[in-house]
């Protein structure tokens, strides 16, 4: 039962068997077009390049979605690769040339990441598609063979993708996001049975057993949206409306643990519970069309309809109460509004949520005409503009990803200029052995030279002996090159890096061998080309970011905060001028919006590259996600604020009173937020938590009593909207609590001042 044994280690080793179903392919089509370009054609050029075609495009990126998404990638790959081959062969000529080409061109495959995972995931067969041409110097006439021989590798991988064990559509963000809109949708209706029912004990285990299906499906997203080095999106126009989704779930389940019912029993409110029942209509509706994109949408249109009701009826409600109750007490109007502030929170969140995924289902469903002439949905920017805001935000210098592209440009470059000077053989390998180990800090990255020259010398060790036994006998080394090629690509995933580095010395070993057999001579040749790429990559590490990824996380989360909250605070001073006539009347603030925006980018980078860096992390990882979830808190408080004013053309009269009210309650809440994010990029003590104003908010059912209670309906909608604001900002004065304690822990571990491991 060997073979069982091994399927069963890899499935555990493999899940989904994604790395074999590559292995797989190129075991097939490497041996084959090598054969093709060496034993058919007889041009060792064609067969060079139709080889380590075959191994970018098949074995190096993996592209997600629908066969004929791959495809449609797979092919624009190639045709870039081309490109690059063309260019690296013509820069090739000069030392000069081949060195400033290598930086531009390695930056700019970098950096080009940014704006979408699918570049992101295509970075290293882009580079290498440039490297082996620069780094190995030849006149413009060897072009036509170059391109020959990556040209059919290119064709035959599009092949074996559509042909060769298809990969099953996946998108698993989108299918964990729909599973948590469910899991939410079902927490929330048992909730509301549970106090309609008036708290029966017989039904506290099962709503306690939704409770745990919510919180267990939420983390299954989180887990999912960080189980990549780079945000899960793409330049197509469905996979760039569900770039916020996930945000939106981690915010939706903070404010639904929040609303959810405490220990004290309160008074039942019936419109609040309504609008409850229709989010989960909404959420479901939005389950239903994230599991078929192509899918009718009407079903989500209703339900977003019955929300838009159910919230109007709220707010008929809420202004009711305040117009009915002219004597109550200023903090019993506060606290009677609050389950309907809850609510309204709720529904927006839900809103914006089935908002996105309507727009990413308007999008599949167009027509194949219409997406090839890119015409898109309304209310939604196009792949250029989107692309450039995206690279926009990351033009900083203390961006993570920016200071990636730099590092890698600069270390690519240098083992260009290295080969140059050393007339190394086989000089690709001191480029690409220093692409292979370029890790995220100097540590790192002397981690990856370790196990790339131990995996090295034992593929060496590996190769030597079969060239030893087999001598130059290829139709032997032919035979072994399918299972050896096999290996290479499964090792990475299933067994180590090292594993990796190990079996692709051996292919290297069966390849050469075959082409001009020199022995075991050029298994030494490989482990001092990696060594020298190591070296170089190892001191650029150490020259660009001796510090590492915690320090970056804890600038970006500093930075986050910091413009998150100046956002909030825009939002409130727009909603200020809009509830008083006589108020000087402000723009909405897009400014600061787009700031925010940028900062919680570079925010995710980070914390990505925290995760995928190694060592020991001093603050538990649970604490760190509340610090980056935090962010998200502040950025959709202020989108909720600039959506509830934003189509509220004011009210007539003098609200002097109620706008001083909320405008000190920002201010305190901007202040806080300020000296939180200085304190982080200090590592210093964080300020303590403010306590809950509720003079404050007494003070502003005051002002709303005096400037707007007046009997008309306009009125005291918007009385309601100002006491909601209040309540926005609230929400973000009791987020600081959550906060304050894991950077309490950071600050005292010197969390972001060190890397991990140091």
């Amino acid at each position: 039962m060997p073979a069982v044994t091994l399927i069963r280690w890899i499935g555990r080793h493999d899940p989904g068997l994604r790395a074999l179903r590559r292995a797989g392919r190129a075991a097939v089509v490497m041996p084959a077009m090598f054969a093709l370009g060496d034993v058919v054609i007889g041009n060792p050029t064609i067969a060079t390049f139709a080889a380590f075609g075959s191994f970018a495009l098949l074995l190096l990126v993996d592209f997600p979605g629908r066969t004929w998404s791959r495809l449609r990638a797979q092919a624009a790959l190639a045709a870039t690769c081309s490109v690059l081959i063309c260019v690296g062969t013509l820069a090739s000529q000069s030392a000069v040339a081949a060195v400033a080409g290598m930086a531009v061109v390695g930056f700019a495959v970098i950096f080009s990441g940014v704006v979408s995972s699918v570049v992101a995931g295509a970075t290293t067969p882009l580079l290498l598609s440039f490297i082996l041409p620069v780094a190995l110097p030849a006149p413009a006439a060897q072009i036509p063979d170059r391109l020959a021989g990556w040209d059919m590798a290119a064709v035959a991988s599009l092949f074996a993708i559509a042909l060769l064990w298809p990969a099953p559509a996946r998108d698993p963000v989108r299918v964990a996001a729909g599973a948590a809109c469910r899991a939410v949708a079902a927490r929330l209706r048992s909730e509301v049975a549970f106090m309609l029912a008036g708290r029966p004990p017989a039904a506290a285990a099962e709503h306690e057993a939704a409770i745990a299906r919510s919180d267990e499906a939420m983390s299954d997203v989180q887990a999912v949206f960080f189980a990549t080095p780079y945000r899960p999106t793409g330049l197509n126009t469905a996979a760039r409306t569900l770039v916020r989704l996930v945000d939106e779930l981690r915010w939706l389940d903070a404010v639904v643990h929040h609303g959810a019912p405490r220990p004290v029993p309160a008074p039942v409110s019936a419109r609040a519970y309504a609008v409850k029942l229709s989010v989960a209509g909404v959420l479901d509706g939005a389950a239903d069309l994230l599991a078929d994109l192509r899918a009718d949408a009407d079903a989500l249109h209703a339900s977003v309809a019955g929300l838009d009701q159910a919230l109007t009826e709220l707010e008929r409600g809420a202004t009711g109460r305040i117009s009915d109750d002219d004597a109550a007490p200023s903090d019993d109007v506060v606290s009677a509004l609050d389950p309907s502030f809850r609510a309204q929170e709720l529904s927006f969140v839900a809103a914006q949520i089935a908002r996105n995924v309507d727009l990413a289902a308007a999008a599949e469903r167009r027509s194949w005409l219409d997406q090839l002439l890119g015409r898109r949905p309304g209310g939604l920017a196009g792949p250029l503009a989107s692309a450039q805001e995206r690279a926009g935000s990351h033009l900083e210098l203390h961006s993570v990803w920016l200071r990636n592209s730099l590092r890698g440009a600069v270390s690519l470059a240098l083992a260009v200029l290295v080969i140059n000077l050393t007339d190394v053989q086989h000089a690709f390998w001191v480029v690409f052995g220093t692409l292979a180990v370029l890790r995220t800090n100097a540590l790192a990255t002397g981690q990856s030279v370790l196990r790339g020259l131990l995996g090295t010398a034992v593929g060496f060790a590996v190769g030597a002996g079969v060239v030893a036994v087999i001598g130059t006998d290829t139709t032997l080394l032919w035979a072994l090159l399918p299972p050896a090629v096999l290996f290479a690509g499964l090792a990475p995933a299933a067994i180590s890096f090292a594993a990796g580095q190990a079996g692709f010395t051996l292919v290297l070993l069966i390849l050469f061998n075959i082409i001009a057999p020199e022995g075991w001579r050029i298994g030494i040749v490989r482990i001092e080309d990696v060594a020298l790429g190591s070296a170089v990559s190892l001191v650029v590490g150490l020259l660009f970011w001796p510090r590492g990824a915690a320090a970056a996380l804890g600038e970006a989360l500093a930075e986050a905060y910091a413009s998150s909250s100046r956002y909030l605070a825009g939002a409130v001073r727009f909603g200020i001028s809009r509830c008083d006539a006589g108020a000087p009347q402000m723009q909405p603030p897009t400014v600061e919006s787009t700031r925010a925006a940028a900062a919680s980018r570079r925010l995710d980078d980070a914390f990505r590259g925290y995760l995928a860096e190694r060592g020991s992390k001093p603050v538990p990882l649970a604490e760190v996600t509340s610090l980056v979830t935090g962010v998200v808190g502040l950025r959709l408080a202020g989108d909720a604020v600039l959506d509830l004013w934003q189509g509220d053309g004011g009210a007539a009269g003098d609200r002097e009173a109620a706008r001083r009210r909320l405008l000190a309650s920002a201010d305190a809440v901007t202040g806080w937020y300020g000296d939180f994010a200085a304190s982080l990029a200090h590592q210093a003590e964080p300020p303590e938590p403010q306590d809950a104003d509720v003079l404050a908010g007494a003070g502003l059912a005051d002002a709303v009593g005096r400037d707007l209670r007046d009997g008309s309906g306009e009125a005291t909608a918007t009385a309601v909207r100002v006491i909601w604001t209040g309540d926005h900002l609230d929400a973000a004065r009791r987020l600081e609590r959550s906060v304050a304690g894991p950077a309490r822990t950071a600050a005292r571990e010197h969390a972001f001042s060190r890397s991990p491991g140091a």
